[in-house]
């Protein structure tokens, strides 16, 4: 199937084209659908986060979205409707459902630190197990994925469990580049009938896939890496966020076109594993370290060898001088590219890329042969 055939890769394409400076949270929404997690967007008003929300449910086949702005004032029948009274004349309390969130397969709640304790249980519970329980008995609900809004973190003790079920967490802003800030402002409005959809067949595709993506041991290397470096930080991650973090690798994998996580898919890990913003600068570091470390180790180490042949290629006062540092170039040449060589065999070892490693271990070889032709 080509990429223009593919339903995901046209919603996907269909999204980006509608929002500004909004590609990474079109991309964390499509692979919190493919995971069955949930999102959470900060930042002010007029951000286009509801209207994110709503061009993604038009885009899913028969799904139903619930939009809410929560207030510190906001009841239960609000989210979840009102008692029934036949089921109270009968004995039970129920509630009439009809269009709310139990009902809902995609949900967009703004304001969503505003929950108050009268409706903070049963949003916990739908979140976390997908169930609403009315009076005696569960019910499983539909919900796929909650977009949830804020300006604000939430400060009270009672709302860090809710916080904790939103496993990605985006930072989003006003548009900040003056030439998408003139796309922005001659845009055209959304199409009345979006041009690609995603049906409930190809979505249960999709997270057939999902379930069937490898993730090689070289990633968990990688994620129990991470976690010690972020230990020696300070930043503490739950044990259910790293364990559901792995679906969500997977999920972005799926996005991509590929059957095996690598480490791209690490990126979204700066999304996820901090609590305080004020960590996030510090696991966006980590994270860019250990997923694209081999990549910049190996421009160092390139960068080093190309200092050693200016040296060695300087003009000297006696040939005697010339040749110790073209002996001694040589030497340093040959220790970097077996320092390579070792970089190569762990890349391989982790299944990690090692087209750019190679590239430099070649290169670098092709300065100790221009050495010796000029020691010849």
């Amino acid at each position: 199937m080509s990429v223009a055939q593919d339903p995901l890769s046209a919603v996907r394409a269909e999204l980006k084209s509608l929002f500004v400076e909004r590609d990474e949270a079109v991309d964390g929404i499509l692979v919190a659908l493919l995971a069955r997690e949930h999102v959470l967007l900060l930042g002010p008003p007029g951000t286009a986060k509801s209207m994110l929300a709503r061009e993604l449910v038009r885009r899913l086949e028969g799904a139903r979205l619930f939009e809410w702005l929560l207030t510190k004032f906001s009841t239960p029948e609000e989210l979840l409707g009102p008692p029934s009274l036949p089921a109270l004349e009968a004995g039970r309390y129920e509630r009439v459902t009809e269009g709310k969130l139990p009902e809902a397969e995609v949900a967009f709640l703004d304001e969503i630190f505003k929950a108050n304790s009268a409706i903070l249980n049963a949003l916990l519970s739908l979140l976390a197990e997908r169930r609403f329980h009315q009076g005696s008995r569960a019910t499983v609900v539909p919900l796929e994925t909650v977009i949830g809004a804020s300006n604000e973190l939430p400060d009270e003790e009672e709302l860090a469990a809710l916080f904790d079920r939103f496993l990605l967490r985006f930072t989003v802003g006003y548009v900040e580049q003056d030439q998408r800030f003139s796309t922005l402002l001659t845009a055209p409005p959304p199409p009345a009938a979006p041009q690609s959809k995603l049906t409930q067949e190809d979505l249960a595709e999709l997270r057939g896939r999902v379930a069937e993506v490898r993730v090689p041991a070289g990633i968990i290397e990688d994620l129990v890496e991470l976690r010690r470096s972020l230990l020696g930080e300070g930043v503490i991650a739950s044990d259910r966020r790293w364990r559901k973090s792995v679906g969500l690798l997977k999920a972005s994998a799926v996005l991509e076109g590929r059957d095996e996580a690598g480490p791209a898919d690490l990126s979204w890990l700066e999304h996820i594993l901090w609590t305080d913003p004020e960590e996030q600068p510090k696991v966006r570091e980590i994270v860019a370290k250990i997923s694209g470390g081999s990549d910049e180790e190996a421009k160092k180490i390139l960068f080093q060898a190309q200092e050693i042949q200016a040296y060695a290629r300087r003009p000297w006062p006696d040939e005697s001088s010339r040749a110790r540092a073209l002996i001694e170039a040589h030497a340093k040449l040959d220790e970097l590219r077996k320092r390579l060589e070792r970089m190569l065999g762990e890349a391989r070892r982790r299944s990690r890329p090692t087209r750019r490693l190679e590239a430099v271990k070649s290169e670098i070889s092709s300065l100790q042969a221009s050495l010796l032709g000029v020691a010849n």
